[in-house]
């Protein structure tokens, strides 16, 4: 199966159009062109897979253990999507989509997927893409490192077999390691293969335990032929593996009539998956290298800082919008774009002197969608030496939060997103602050500016769920 990451940073060239009248330099590009593609199992290796899922299936039913059975047959399950961003991560999403099931059995080089299109692949070999790659974005290997990108159960089901301890760092189609994967069935007999998996994430539960909608399998990875982090979602309408199942209903469906999501999505799906701020350009490094993201939300006045939106499904002629917003409600830059390409997925990056102290906004809007991220300058910006071991948990949190922390906290004030102060607390004991009561506030993003007794000074940033 494939997801090879290129990044193309069009220097000066960008393949977007500005429509206003000053200058505003934008760099940026391309994320996830894939020249070539392989099958995700060799046949030895799918036929091994199916051997194993008909030899447990067997297994349970004879212990009696086997949730599914003909006589009590339910309806296809109506899937929810399979990928999720772990709680309390600030990415607005984490996924885009590389490949759809190739509906057209000639090979090579004859694409149909259920929208009629060419999202797809085959190889020389024979092989048609049977199922749906979903990759992660942005930084692939950063998410899989952090567990940001959460495989959950598409529908409820019947653990019937899992396969986890192999290599989850491939690169190019050589290896003959196999995949780490999990295998679900449903109440009608369809099984759902979760492939590529993180090595040790997934779920403890055995084969034989059920698992409900929605529910933990596992972090996105890139086990057995892969060349970075994605999940390969397959289905089948039963036991025997002969009738492959595309979820998505479509002109070119040959497979089924009828869509097994719960909700299809559009088959191009343009969306904001992260708004950034950044000390330093993004490295993106070589597969399977962590990217070195330089993220930050804190700068000191006149620092440089990095902008970057991350999309998905940009398209010709789709615009967005970037503001970034003076703590005084000024424009240090507001701009429109237009795009005169198509990118699954695409990066683009301004940098900016940060004139004036306080909380910034770095704005976004595409198709309809408006994503601000918030950030500081000067005074709030202050890291103190002797705080650096300060810790405030939990983060996300809900009501109240607790300090941890070596010094004694003399004063917190809360700032909402505008750099409006919302709630002061002040030192009532000789310890010092150690809880704060958070519960009138909303939900979204705050920051914490914490004092100690000697003027040290801290800012961290806070999300109410």
């Amino acid at each position: 199966m494939k997801y090879i990451l290129f990044i193309a940073l069009l220097l000066f060239s960008t393949h977007l159009v500005i429509s206003q009248n000053t200058q505003s330099e934008i760099d940026g590009g391309e994320h996830g062109y894939v020249p070539e593609q392989s099958e995700c199992l060799n046949e030895q290796q799918r036929q091994l897979i199916i051997q194993q899922l008909k030899s447990q299936s067997l297994l349970l039913k004879s212990e009696g253990r086997l949730a599914f059975s003909e006589e009590n047959r339910g309806t296809n399950p109506l899937f929810i999507w399979p990928v999720q961003k772990k709680q309390g991560l600030e990415y607005n999403s984490v996924w885009s989509i590389s490949n759809y099931v190739d509906h057209n059995p000639t090979s090579p080089n004859a694409l149909l997927d259920y929208n009629c299109g060419s999202r797809t692949y085959d190889t020389s070999s024979g092989y048609d893409h049977q199922g749906l790659d979903i990759f992660t974005w942005p930084f692939s290997w950063k998410q899989m490192d952090n567990d940001d990108a959460e495989i959950i159960a598409a529908a409820a089901g019947q653990i019937i077999a899992k396969s986890d301890g192999n290599f989850d760092r491939s690169c190019d189609f050589s290896t003959i390691t196999p995949w780490n994967a999990i295998y679900i069935q449903h109440s009608d007999g369809s099984v759902a293969w979760y492939g590529h998996m993180k090595n040790g994430s997934l779920t403890t539960k055995n084969v034989g335990d059920t698992v409900v909608v929605g529910e933990y399998l596992g972090i996105v990875g890139s086990s057995g032929v892969s060349t970075g982090p994605h999940l390969h979602f397959e289905v089948w309408q039963d036991g025997t593996y002969t009738q492959l199942i595309d979820p998505y209903v479509g002109a070119c469906n040959s497979l089924n009539s009828v869509s097994w999501w719960n909700s299809q999505k559009p088959y191009t799906n343009p969306g904001i998956n992260a708004v950034l701020t950044h000390s330093a350009n993004v490295d993106f490094n070589n597969c399977p290298n962590s990217e070195t993201t330089n993220e930050s939300d804190n700068f000191m006045l006149n620092d440089m800082a990095y902008f970057y939106i991350y999309l998905r499904d940009q398209y010709i002629g789709s615009m967005f919008n970037v503001k970034i917003i003076r703590p005084d409600g000024s424009y240090l830059l507001d701009a429109d774009y237009t795009s005169t390409n198509d990118y699954y997925a695409s990066y683009w990056w301004w940098s900016r002197v940060v004139d004036m102290e306080g909380i910034w906004q770095w704005q976004a809007t595409y198709e309809g969608e408006t994503v601000i991220h918030s950030f500081s300058v000067g005074a709030l910006s202050i890291d103190d030496e002797e705080l650096q071991e300060l810790s405030v948990y939990p983060n996300p949190f809900s009501d109240t939060i607790s300090i941890n922390s070596s010094t004694i906290i003399h004063s917190v004030t809360i700032f909402d997103f505008t750099g409006k102060s919302v709630v002061l607390f002040e030192k009532k004991s000789p310890e010092g602050i150690r809880e704060l009561d958070l519960s009138t506030l909303s939900q979204g993003i705050y920051f914490a500016d914490i004092k100690g007794d000697n003027k040290e000074q801290k800012v961290i940033k806070l999300l109410k769920k």
